[in-house]
């Protein structure tokens, strides 16, 4: 059920860095996915399609997991499904731990610690989330996410989620 229709914002009840002179330490990650029932793979399986979303910056071309800060009045999972609520507009059951990255912002002298998180999608709003008017989303194939995620660390964590789901 959704609790809230706006987006948190601000950034005081968030964790401070380790580094106070860095910015935001951490940001938390999920992939949400599901099985597509009428698409196969080599196996017979259903195929996996997982959820990426375009940044809330205007770049069409940008595409990336939902993402967000973990506050302290929250858990670190609880923060992952408000972020995907909030960006994309889904609901899930957050499985598992796929891993933890570190990159460095493009934007600031600052790094960040990547946690990322498969969520198995078991809601989708169709037509009202709080960043719907941002952000574009789509459902593609594993395969199309690696081309369409430009960064090695968001390829390497559908890797590795692909072995545990």
């Amino acid at each position: 059920m959704v609790s809230s229709m706006a987006s948190r914002q601000g950034r005081q009840l968030q964790p401070l860095p380790i580094d106070p002179s860095s910015m935001r330490m951490f940001m938390n990650r999920c992939i949400p996915y599901k099985f597509d029932l009428g698409d196969h793979n080599d196996d017979d399986e259903p195929s996996v399609q997982v959820l990426i979303i375009t940044s809330s910056k205007g770049n069409n071309n940008e595409f990336m997991f939902p993402k967000g800060g973990w506050e302290t009045d929250e858990t670190i999972k609880q923060a992952v499904s408000r972020e995907a609520m909030e960006e994309a507009g889904v609901q899930g059951t957050i499985q598992g731990r796929i891993g933890t990255w570190v990159y460095k912002s493009r934007t600031h002298e600052a790094h960040y610690q990547a946690i990322l998180f498969p969520m198995k999608v078991t809601e989708e709003l169709a037509h009202q989330w709080p960043e719907m008017h941002q952000r574009q989303r789509a459902w593609v194939s594993i395969a199309e996410a690696k081309e369409r995620c430009r960064h090695w660390w968001m390829k390497e964590a559908l890797d590795r989620m692909v072995k545990m789901i």
